[in-house]
């Protein structure tokens, strides 16, 4: 370069970072490029300035004016994919790398001779061929002739691509850290880790799974470049020694570099599924607790086989840190609201949470116009086995009961412990109030009685229950809670171990508990009690083969109460022993009069609660009211309740022998809404099932409740029993169970329960 060249370049870079080093660079280059154009050939001295410039780890190249490569050293050449100077001289960067590079290299270098202008620290990228991207610092000053005509430009370029990686995970670091500290959505932070190590590297992608709480399974955390229909196949992966390399690794609890999966042996059950998505290689990194225990997994994946390089290692180090820091924080935060919303002894949801969560499902109730049934459960005897046994095994005994309160309750209920002793579930989405939930109320209560085993010792305990709906019984949560904490609290006033239904609306008078108990033992001694019967239809000839008792109680200031109102008072007092002994003397006396008046005759089927079933009297009595009335016993049938059945099986089947060979027939009622064992039920001495209510109403149209009802009478038929279905309603249930060979029916598209008047009208005219 000559003095005048070397002066323009000095003011170019007037105030700025050019150093003295850069200049004489640039004079030597210089020498070598005029050298190269106007002699044709170097001399000894020009050769070892040359010699001296390929030591130089920079880029040092000079170019003409069309941009083409006149002089490279060897830096420039290696950053070019070249090792001589034929395969570099005479070209420009269109012949040798992509266009776009190539148009912003000549962009700026012919605005830089066209206005003898020079340019400094400009920051370039680099990709030549197959070759990751590289940053260089770049300095471009024009080439003069001695007339000071621009017949060229030198370029140095500086490799700052460590330097510009280094910078940007610095960058990415502290954004990352800063989303941790902000307390970012997990998959949100793990997605930013992710795209950062891509950012990096070039032909790879990235993964991070995470182990679940069991330690047996890899979830998705963050995959955004991977195929999504891969991420789906292996959400959910078990974790094994021979299990890929991600699912190895969180087994192994160290990295496992797979540089070619077809033909490593961990993948050899994966192999299918790598080649359809073109996988070659995977190294997959544990991501561990400060402890060492694996929080999941972080894996990159190429399209080659190969091993990664050590900056690759570097970068997922740095990830697997991050990635830790991020799902420990993840972790403490679950942990946190968990404890803050969460009873620590049973783990049950506590109070705050309750009113949160209950809070929301009012809101969606009240718009989709539907229940809410709220139970209030109080142990009745707690403070005694805790006074006896000491706290420890209360403590036990409430694990004990909360377990029991999940296992009975479905997806869509709520289970909450306020404290002590009680607790509330909340059963949504109900369509028609506490009437469907009774039944499963009832068969809770039975599940909480059972004995349970406590510090060696088996130990009971009942419970009180207190029943309020929502919009009926309250509005708001506080309403809801009060009003069912006085329905339990009456619960407890009548005796304990029953349940009881807020009747604050249904009674304005608020007759006191002791008064409505006493109304009931009245109403069983006198004359208010009367029966209503149903007919039960042969579903093929419509011909009446039977009839249900169901009792009714014609209070004097109130009207006519239906069962559902008395008989879970009756059950938690006892009343249901006196009470069930009427309607058994009643209704046989009664099958016996129609018998007597020459009607076709039919059996009458009495309902036997299960309090009942588990009185020692209960055959006695039966045998007792089938000699009183003179009833031949195949005209009578007991429907029990599997509940009932199976609280006990080996004493259920005594008691069911004994009433087999009295001639009673047996039926289970609402059968597929308790815990019947089927195993059991094929020795049980049963001569039909009655398929419950809920399993009629969506028929023949609900595909879900269409196959359970099938599901029944098949069984039924496998079993060789008999199979009658309550609640038919419309012409169209009666096809459905006519088709799939139900054997009776008995609903409301034949008849309402009627009186026995009625029942002998309907008796004549089929005669």
């Amino acid at each position: 370069m000559t003095d005048a060249g070397i002066r323009c370049a000095r003011r170019a870079d007037e105030g700025g970072d050019t150093d003295e080093t850069t200049l004489r660079l640039v004079a030597a280059a210089s020498t070598l490029a005029r050298n190269a154009m106007f002699s044709g050939r170097i001399d000894g001295d020009i050769a070892i300035l040359r010699t001296v410039l390929d030591q130089i780890p920079d880029q040092i190249y000079v170019k003409d004016r069309q941009s083409r490569f006149l002089f490279a050293n060897r830096a420039t050449l290696l950053a070019n994919g070249a090792t001589e100077q034929e395969q570099l001289l005479g070209k420009s960067d269109f012949e040798i790398g992509d266009r776009e590079s190539a148009e912003g290299f000549y962009r700026v270098e012919q605005r830089i001779m066209d206005e003898a202008a020079a340019q400094f620290d400009i920051e370039e990228s680099l990709r030549r061929g197959d070759q990751t991207k590289s940053w260089w610092l770049t300095t471009k000053i024009p080439l003069t002739d001695d007339q000071g005509r621009v017949i060229g430009l030198i370029g140095i370029a500086r490799d700052i691509t460590q330097r510009r990686r280094e910078e940007a995970i610095r960058s990415g670091q502290s954004t990352l850290l800063e989303m941790i500290a902000r307390n970012e959505k997990l998959q949100t932070i793990l997605k930013t880790l992710v795209l950062l190590v891509e950012s990096q590297i070039d032909g790879l992608n990235a993964s991070i799974l995470l182990l679940d709480a069991e330690g047996e399974r890899l979830h998705l955390g963050a995959a955004p470049n991977l195929p999504s229909a891969y991420n789906a196949l292996i959400e959910g992966i078990a974790i094994g020694p021979m299990v890929g390399s991600c699912g190895s690794a969180a087994w192994l609890g160290k990295p496992v570099v797979v540089s070619d999966i077809l033909q490593d042996r961990r993948w050899a059950d994966y192999n299918g599924l790598a080649q359809l998505y073109g996988f070659r290689c995977c190294w997959s990194t544990p991501i561990l607790t400060q402890q060492g225990n694996v929080l999941g997994t972080f894996a990159l994946y190429g399209r080659e086989p190969r091993e990664p390089t050590a900056v690759e290692m570097d970068l997922v180090a740095m990830a697997t840190h991050i990635a830790g820091i991020a799902i420990e924080r993840q972790h403490a935060e679950d942990r946190m609201h968990f404890m803050a919303h969460h009873d620590p002894l049973t783990g049950l949801p506590n109070r705050s949470f309750f009113k949160e969560k209950l809070s929301q499902t009012l809101h969606q109730a009240r718009m989709n116009r539907q229940h809410v049934v709220l139970a209030y459960v109080d142990l009745d005897n707690f403070k005694r086995i805790n006074d006896s046994l000491g706290h420890g095994a209360g403590d036990e005994l409430l694990r004990q009961i909360a377990g029991r309160m999940l296992e009975f309750t479905r997806a869509s209920d709520l289970v909450v412990r306020l404290g002590g002793d009680e607790f509330v579930l909340v059963f949504a989405n109900q369509s028609r109030g506490e009437g469907d939930i009774l039944p499963r109320l009832h068969q809770l209560r039975a599940s909480l009685s059972k004995p349970m085993t406590i510090a060696g010792m088996t130990v009971s305990a009942t419970c009180s229950m207190g029943i309020a709906t929502f919009p009926e019984d309250g509005e708001t949560i506080d309403a809801l809670l009060a009003n069912a904490d006085a329905a339990m609290y009456r619960a407890k006033q009548l005796g304990r171990d029953g349940l009881q239904v807020f009747n604050g609306k249904e009674t304005p008078a608020a007759i006191a508990a002791g008064d409505r108990l006493e109304e009931l033992r009245s109403a069983i001694a006198g004359d208010q009690l009367y029966l209503d019967y149903q007919p039960q239809i042969d579903a093929g000839t419509g011909r009446i083969l039977g009839v249900e008792a169901l009792v009714r109680w014609n209070h004097p200031e109130l009207g006519v109460q239906p069962p559902g109102h008395f008989i879970p008072l009756a059950e938690a007092t006892g009343l249901i022993l006196p009470l069930g002994l009427w309607v058994l003397k009643t209704a046989c006396r009664q099958n016996k009069a129609w018998q007597v008046l020459g009607l076709p005759p039919v059996i009458i089927a009495v309902n036997v609660s299960p309090r009942q079933f588990c009185d020692p009297a209960l055959v006695g009595q039966v045998r007792q009211a089938l000699s009183e009335t003179g009833l031949d016993p195949r005209y009578l049938e007991l429907e029990l309740t599997e509940n009932a059945v199976m609280q006990d099986t080996d004493s259920a089947l005594a008691t069911m022998r004994a009433l087999e060979e009295l001639g009673v027939r047996l039926s289970i009622d609402d059968f597929g809404t308790g815990y019947c064992n089927l195993a059991a039920l094929k020795t049980l001495p049963v001569n039909r099932l009655k398929m419950d209510r809920s399993f009629i109403e969506a028929l023949p149209h609900d595909a879900t409740t269409s196959a359970i009802a099938s599901a029944v009478i098949a069984l039924a038929q496998k079993l060789k029993l008999g199979i009658i279905a309550e609640g038919v309603e419309t012409a169209e249930q009666l096809q459905y169970l006519r088709n799939s060979g139900c054997d009776e029916v008995q609903g409301f598209h034949f008849s309402a329960p009627v009186d026995a008047g009625g029942i002998e009208a309907l008796l004549r005219r089929a005669g």
